[in-house]
């Protein structure tokens, strides 16, 4: 039924595995020589591995056989190839495994029937039982290899963990021991501290004391340096700036610890000292300069050319007196501390003896200055007085231009040299109030931002013989050219364009606006004042060239013509402000008008109204100041710039008329006519109110004597619009209730006793007529003799109304 290999199968086995025994595996791990003799005494050959399955072994892990795929046409057909592919190749390995298990298993698989059929052996029992130990011993050969190895580590573990207790032991005892050493000795510590605390303390006192002692021991130093023969030229070196700056150190220290040790002593000492260090500067600096100027003069003197002059006069003169080692900076030092760099007051300890030692050393260089550039000075005058004789505008002009030109040059220089630009301050102890009083004292002919005197002086020994209107240019050039300057607001102006600014503002406001002013009071006293006037002058006549100043009084158009002379010559800011010019001339005009006036009523001229002629004149006067802007906000009007000046030559119709009349005429039951003159804006804002005292023979006006404040008694709160506007109240209301009397007396129903009612047609035609003459011709003409009939109108009602109530109350008795 089986077949005899199978009875040998175990033998056969025994036999291959022998035959196999001497063949190494490749891959078997080495007998360790560490291997204990489990005490079995066996062969070499005994103890050999069991051989291995004769079985084919299919190894799984080889790479697939290859296979020809087809082509992938696209993307998704190359994908569903891999996937395919990838199913095959796994079907395949599984059918491997699954034939391999089943030919082993086949294998093995003896019936159990066979196994009974057997024939039992006992040497085949013993050799079993042999084999059975071999196969044990084999197979745990390398386990027991692995536990002698545990072992042996357990007891090298062992002893490092002794050797670990033994080493804690040894430093739990150093602890011990450090901590009795450290309870031993933190006393010590802590005096060791006290001793280091005590240490720094006597280190910071003696770095104090020696600091302290450093301020009483300077005191000999620089004494030996100061007086040493040759400290001159310790000027011209860096090492005198120290010197200031020690001793500065020395005063500060003395006066804040006045009850040290000989503090007052040693202060005045140093303090002397201090004084002859800034003499040895100054003189230095005096030397310098001399040395420098000899050697210019001459050759300003030998030249007669315009451009080598001026070279030689800045550009030589500052290389020479900058060619220096220290000295201008030492000088500039000096200055510093007196001043800063806008040449505003430094406080300081010694500024007193920086001050003094500052203003001799200006006095020095200005004398330097004005002796150097003296001839140039007087060709220029020369030259300014010679074009004078053919245009004085021209002249003018050309002078204050190089005039500025030179200051600036001239400012530049002695910015360079003393490091401070002095800029306009009210401040007397600021450089421009030093430098300005210096330079006037010394009576400098140069001219710079801070002594424009001698351009002042020339100008007006030229100007004062040349009328107003002449006058009026040159002012107004200058303060349209320079102080007015328009520029971009979003850049700086220009260093020049500054300077020129400053320098104009300090020319007009010192010295050209007085001079200015003094002409304008005379022209209003010779020409308005005290002018002659002719009996033809009193008559109004019609107007003509649709002028409505050419039938005004000639005192009057003379003020208009001065009017519009300042405004063009100053800025708006000087005619809206409390200007005594504006006063003055309005004053005049009006005592004019009066005068004028009371010769029409005594002489009785014929064909002008005495009211009509105030009233006339006075809205010329009115309308005038409105054109000009004078004390009123501009209501827009293109022929005014935006900076206040006249860019235009004003209309001469009344075109402020509309304005000047509205609200006028206005009848009031129970009085006579109310709210004749309503004020056409507030003026108050742009021209201060005045001090008045009563002026005998004119109402309400007065001269400026003291700064009372507006308000303070009855009149004198008005300013002189005020007092304008109360002037043509009055004159229309006399003129209003005049021919309002007329016209009732003429009427049938007035008085009844005479004419009857053909008067009152000539009456009106009268009233017609003297109104046609004054203000016919003109566009806002037609206006105001509107504006007067309704008001005359109107009075002539209120009278009537009166009449028929005071009739009413005699019929009723």
């Amino acid at each position: 039924m089986y077949d005899e290999s199978w009875y040998s199968f175990v033998p056969d086995f025994q036999q291959r595995r022998a035959q196999s025994g001497p063949q190494g595996s490749g891959h078997r791990r080495k007998e360790s020589l560490l291997q204990q003799p489990n005490g079995i005494a066996e062969n070499a050959d005994t103890a050999q591995p069991l051989p291995a399955l004769f079985e084919d072994q299919e190894d799984t892990n080889s790479p697939p056989e290859p296979t020809l795929s087809r082509r992938a046409k696209s993307y998704s057909d190359f994908y569903e190839i891999v996937r395919a592919q990838e199913k095959k190749e796994k079907r395949k390995r599984k059918d491997r495994r699954k034939i391999h298990n089943d030919r082993g298993w086949e294998a093995l698989a003896v019936p159990e029937s066979a196994t009974r059929c057997l024939p039992v052996d006992e040497d085949d029992i013993a050799h079993d039982a042999q084999l059975d130990a071999e196969l044990l011993q084999a197979s745990q050969q390398e386990f027991l290899l692995y536990h002698d190895q545990l072992a042996m580590t357990e007891r090298h573990l062992g002893t490092l963990i002794d050797d670990a207790n033994s080493a804690l032991k040894v430093l739990e005892s150093l602890c011990q021991s450090f901590r009795a050493v450290d309870d031993q000795t933190s006393s010590f510590q802590a005096q060791c501290d006290d001793l280091l605390t005590e240490q720094k303390r006597l280190q910071t006192l003696a770095d104090d004391i020696g600091t302290d002692l450093h301020y009483y021991a300077y005191l000999d130093n620089v004494t030996r340096r100061l007086n040493a023969p040759g400290s001159g030229r310790l000027v011209d070196d860096e090492a005198f700036a120290d010197v200031l700056s020690s001793l500065d150190s020395c005063i500060a220290f003395m006066t804040k610890n006045p009850l040290y040790r000989d503090a007052e002593s040693y202060l005045a000492r140093y303090q002397a000292l201090l004084t002859k260090a800034l003499h040895l500067l100054e003189v230095g600096f005096t030397n310098r300069l001399n040395k420098v100027s000899a050697e210019i003069s001459k050759q300003i003197a030998a030249t007669q050319s315009e451009s080598a002059r001026h070279a030689l006069a800045y550009g030589r003169f500052e290389e020479l007196l900058l060619e220096s080692y220290s000295l201008i900076p030492n000088i500039q030092t000096v200055m510093r501390s007196v001043y800063d760099q806008f040449g505003q007051h430094a406080p300081g300890l010694s500024h007193d003896i920086y001050l003094n030692t500052a203003n001799n050393i200006f006095h020095a260089y200005w004398a330097v200055r004005d002796r150097d550039l003296k001839p140039i000075i007087q060709n220029d005058l020369d030259t300014f007085k010679t074009e004078a004789k053919e245009s004085v505008e021209t002249a003018s002009r050309n002078f204050v231009k190089q005039c500025f030109e030179r200051s600036y040059n001239e400012a530049s220089l002695f910015r360079k040299v003393f490091s401070i630009e002095p800029q306009y301050s009210s401040d007397a102890k600021s450089a421009f109030a030093g430098l300005k009083s210096q330079q006037q004292h010394q009576r400098s002919s140069v001219i710079t931002n801070t002594n424009v005197a001698p351009l002042s002086s020339n100008l007006q020994s030229v100007l004062q013989f040349s009328d107003l209107r002449t006058i009026c240019n040159i002012i107004g050039w200058i303060t349209n050219e320079y102080l007015l300057l328009e520029y971009d607001e979003d850049s700086e102006p220009s260093p020049f364009v500054s300077h020129c600014r400053q320098m104009t503002a300090l020319l007009l406001t010192e010295h050209l606006w007085p001079f200015t002013d003094t002409h304008f009071e005379s022209e209003i006293q010779k020409s308005i004042a005290k002018a002659a006037v002719p009996p033809e002058a009193l008559i109004i006549s019609p107007v003509t060239n649709n002028d409505a100043s050419s039938n005004a009084f000639p005192p009057v158009k003379r003020a208009l013509e001065l009017l519009l002379m300042f405004d063009q010559c100053m800025p708006k800011e000087r005619c809206q402000r409390n200007s005594a010019i504006i006063f003055s001339l309005l004053k005049e005009s009006i005592s004019a008008l009066h005068r004028a006036q009371l010769r029409i009523k005594s002489s009785k001229i014929s064909g002008t109204d005495p009211d009509l002629f105030i009233i006339k004149n006075l809205l010329l006067l009115k309308n005038e100041l409105l054109a000009l802007e004078i004390g009123h906000v501009r209501n827009g009007d293109p022929q005014i710039s935006t900076a206040g000046s006249v860019t235009g030559r004003l209309p001469k119709e009344m075109q402020h008329f509309g304005q000047i009349w509205e609200g006028m005429v206005k009848p009031v039951t129970g009085g006579l006519v109310a709210g004749i003159w309503s004020r056409v804006g507030s003026l108050g804002g742009y021209m201060p109110s005045l001090p008045l005292p009563a002026l005998p023979g004119i109402p309400g006006w007065s001269t400026p004597t003291s700064s009372v404040p507006a308000g303070a008694d009855g009149n004198a709160s008005l300013d002189v619009h005020e007092q304008l506007d109360n002037e043509l109240r009055a004159s229309i209301g006399a003129f209003t209730r005049r021919w309002a009397s007329l016209l009732v007396g003429g009427s049938a129903g007035g008085n009844g006793k005479v004419m009857g009612g053909k008067n009152v047609a000539k009456v009106e035609r009268e009233l017609d007529e003297i109104l046609e003459r004054a203000f016919g011709g003109l566009v806002e003409g037609r206006e105001v003799i509107m504006k007067l009939k309704e008001a005359v109108a109107g009075v002539v009602e209120e009278m009537r109304e009166k009449e028929r109530e005071v009739g009413t109350k005699a019929g009723g008795k």
